[in-house]
């Protein structure tokens, strides 16, 4: 089978690797649809993130949907021909955390296509996957490229459950890549007020607005447009960060009014703090990292026609063209998400 394997920055490669057969529990699967993360970019351009480094070849990917082709051992439920959403979460299940409750901090986490533990674990962008049956969620009704958005939508349905109650809330959303944009129409899902969007880039603002955002503003040509909204201690209620810029997080803090909820997502590295304004607003700075039940959430809500994720899918190329897939991607003057589509 081909897999797409990233060796180091700039160095991706399509390789025949061998397929594997299903054991008890366990579905093989044929990969449909495959979408660039931005995480997948960070392996593309930086050869990692942080503290997060590639040190051997890694098959990159884990938004993902496929078509069942055989079926293990005591698995039922599913059928031959059938699409299904992959998760890439696969917590072990016995470790302190997931005995919490904590599935997403599991201490052995096999989360596809990542260089956090060594050996990395290997990625679902390849023709033939083994997976889980506890992973693949009926995805009927969907097409491919809607169903590999259930792994991003999660990450936004997460950060959702962490803020709270949402209901009437006023929102800010920093940075309208996917994961912006995503929050977008989750907020909103859940019952969201008002939402106002940033980012450097007209192109994405307008899907912004697209998924529903009341107001959005291109801060490269307005970079004092939210300094209004500062005024009488701040008029926001929960701030989705999805840049991981410390500018971004700053200007978003700003307008936060006293006892807000800041959901930081974006990924970008450390990044100092306004301390000040934080304790004296008496603002909640929480973190959210990845998910685990919200995935089948994001997909039944999908399938229900509660959430549309249709415009954000901006590109879909060939296998063998998936280069272009991750050039498009890093190209944010016109593309949103870039899917690469591995078999019909």
């Amino acid at each position: 089978m081909k897999a797409i394997v990233i060796h180091e920055a700039h160095d991706l490669r399509i390789e025949d690797r061998p397929e594997d057969a299903p054991g008890p529990g366990q579905l093989k699967l044929r990969l449909a649809t495959g979408g660039v993360c931005g995480s997948d970019l960070h392996y593309y351009h930086n050869g990692g993130f942080g503290t997060v480094k590639l040190r051997e070849p890694m098959i990159l990917g884990h938004e993902v949907s496929a078509y069942v082709e055989e079926i293990g051992a005591g698995v039922t439920g599913f059928k031959a021909g059938q699409l299904v959403a992959v998760s890439p979460s696969r917590p072990c299940g016995g470790c302190k955390y997931c005995l919490e409750g904590l599935p997403n901090h599991c201490l052995n986490m096999r989360f596809y296509g990542s260089a956090m533990p060594f050996p990395h674990i290997q990625g679902a962008f390849r023709e033939s996957l083994v997976a889980d049956a506890s992973q693949c969620v009926d995805a009927t009704g969907l097409t491919p490229g809607e169903a590999a958005m259930g792994e991003p939508l999660a990450v936004t349905l997460h950060a959702t459950t962490r803020a709270g109650g949402m209901v009437g809330k006023k929102v800010l959303v920093t940075g309208c890549g996917p994961i912006g944009v995503l929050s977008i129409l989750s907020a909103r899902a859940a019952g969201a007020a008002e939402i106002v969007a940033t980012d450097l880039s007209d192109f994405t603002l307008a899907l912004a607005r697209q998924a529903g955002a009341d107001r959005t503003i291109n801060t490269a040509q307005d970079p004092d447009a939210l300094a209004g909204y500062a005024a009488e201690k701040g008029h926001f209620d929960v701030l989705y960060e999805c840049t991981g810029v410390a500018a971004a997080l700053a200007g978003g803090i700003a307008a936060m009014r006293p006892r807000g909820v800041i959901l930081q997502l974006g990924l970008g590295g450390d990044m100092s703090l306004p301390m000040m304004a934080i304790t004296s607003k008496e603002l909640e700075l929480r973190g959210s990292f990845r998910f685990h039940p919200e995935f089948a959430v994001g997909v039944a809500l999908m399938q229900k026609g509660l959430i549309d994720v249709k415009p954000l899918i901006t590109h879909s190329v060939a296998l063998s063209e998936a280069e272009s897939a991750f050039k498009l991607a890093s190209d944010r003057s016109q593309a949103m998400k870039a899917q690469i589509v591995f078999s019909e």
